[in-house]
């Protein structure tokens, strides 16, 4: 593999998935970790909710074009939605 092409970042993943964001993808699940219970979706649907995310053309970096957030932060969350309604 080329330096150029090691250098590239993955624009359709997750923070957790970014190499060089740890500081990021560990400011993000310690707000998840730390969210009240009642708040929070099941560990599925969660992952469900990224899986859809991960195949967004509206995911870059972890973050979503259309609203801003995280998706981490945004699907961890029963209150929240997606903003294109995908699910």
């Amino acid at each position: 593999m080329s330096d150029e092409k090691s250098l590239r970042q993955c624009k359709r993943c997750l923070t957790r998935e970014l190499a060089g964001q740890e500081q990021v993808y560990a400011t993000v699940r310690e707000y998840i970790e730390n969210l009240d219970i009642d708040l929070k979706v099941e560990d599925s649907l969660y992952e469900d909710r990224l899986s859809v995310c991960k195949e967004c053309e509206m995911l870059l970096q972890g973050m979503c074009r259309s609203c801003g957030c995280y998706v981490e932060m945004r699907a961890a969350m029963k209150k929240n939605n997606c903003p294109r309604k995908k699910w």
